[in-house]
């Protein structure tokens, strides 16, 4: 077998150098745990940077992906197909109101660029108004949006005007769109700017302006969709209904895949305004259907939200020295702390846990979605040792 440094010289070697990498090879994954080549055991309270919400190897997700492996794997969508037919049913039973006008990519950037481009073609305008703290991904149009300046500087002259108001500021916010405003683009809960989640008043606000200006609400659920917040997409905390929705991670269970979602009242885009040459494939399909059917068959988005309701109130009841405050929803939390995260980061990793980074002072756990209570009162009691 090869050998744990032999992993990390070959690709320190081969790599691009764009990630940050943990002195960690990780080689197996089942339901909520990883090992590492050397057969050391974590909780991943990542769930791989929220992708596998089902955890790890999921019976349903391989069971689907193997059968559909020997059947199909890729078809572009020129031509019709059957899963894809299915997961467009599934997606239409699971999205409020007409939210059902569906774009099929491969990741949570591409369906951010996907959702500007579908608010372009809809509106005619080119107005994009995005929030401080934002993160909406790397490619070009994402990183437009994603407010970050180590992210964005080095790009700065080919990206589109952004204007950039303050999260959960109304007033500013309808200042800033205007009837040239094409979209306003918002997170439910901000991941990557700290785990805030957005003021309901505030969600609300955003909907009402739009429809005076003609704006296109976008919500981006990439990190929030399907169930982490405790009801299947974040905005339904809030009661309204965004104009497009950017949804990624989840979806696929593990595989790639992204998907814009936009109301049917708008009708569909022009032929050949967009395209992809992976997305919808039968196989991240079959993957996403298994996905999705368990979690609702499974009553996992109640879960998400009693789960992480009462894991927060524990949290906060702990009252930690280091930890300044607790805040999330649902599965999605946040812990500010006293001191930089990345020394926690890595003491947590020294106890048996995985947990990632929200800025330079935020702890953030995105455990999969059925994780139990008794797992997560192992990732509490890692989190009691390291900060008190």
């Amino acid at each position: 077998m090869i050998e744990t440094a032999t992993v990390y010289e070959i690709e320190d070697r081969y790599g691009s150098g764009a990630y940050g990498k943990r002195p960690t090879a990780l080689v197996r994954g089942q339901g909520v745990y990883v090992w590492d080549i050397d057969g050391n055991r974590y909780l991943d309270a990542t769930s791989g940077q929220g992708v596998a919400a089902l955890g790890h190897c999921h019976p349903a997700v391989v069971a689907a992906v193997n059968a559909q492996a020997s059947t199909l794997v890729s078809i572009h969508e020129s031509f019709y197909n059957d899963r894809r037919a299915e997961l467009y049913t599934l997606l239409d039973s699971i999205t409020p109101a007409d939210l059902s006008r569906f774009f099929l990519c491969n990741s949570g950037a591409e369906a951010i660029e996907g959702a500007l481009k579908v608010a372009k073609l809809l509106t005619g305008r080119v107005g994009i108004v995005a929030a401080k703290r934002a993160f909406h991904g790397r490619t070009t149009g994402a990183l437009s949006m994603t407010w970050t300046p180590k992210y964005r500087k080095p790009f700065q002259a080919w990206l589109p005007a952004v204007e950039h108001v303050a999260f959960n500021d109304i007033a500013a916010a309808v200042e800033a769109i205007t009837p040239e405003t094409a979209a306003v683009v918002v997170e439910s809960v901000q991941g990557e700017g700290g785990v805030h989640p957005a003021a309901n008043e505030y969600l609300q606000a955003l909907r009402e302006r739009c429809d005076q200006t003609g704006a296109m609400l976008i919500m981006d659920e990439i990190q929030t969709g399907f169930g982490r917040t405790g009801k299947w997409f974040g905005f339904e905390h809030a009661d309204i209904l965004p104009d497009i929705v950017a949804l990624a991670k989840a979806i696929g269970g593990g595989l790639p895949m992204g998907a814009v979602c936009w109301r049917a009242a708008h009708g569909p885009i022009d032929r050949a305004s967009h395209g992809s040459t992976f997305g919808g494939n039968p196989l991240a399909c079959a993957a996403a259907i298994a996905t999705l059917t368990t979690i609702r068959d499974q009553g996992i988005v109640e879960r998400a939200r009693s789960h992480g309701e009462w894991l927060m109130d524990e949290l906060a009841a702990l009252n930690l020295r280091g930890v300044r405050s607790v805040r999330g929803r649902g599965l999605m939390i946040g812990l500010e702390l006293r001191g930089r995260v990345t020394p926690v980061l890595k003491a947590l990793q020294e106890q048996g846990v995985l947990a990632l980074p929200a800025g330079l002072n935020t702890l953030r756990l995105l455990p999969p979605l059925n994780i139990s209570r008794d797992e997560l009162r192992a990732v509490m009691d890692a989190i009691h040792e390291v900060l008190d």
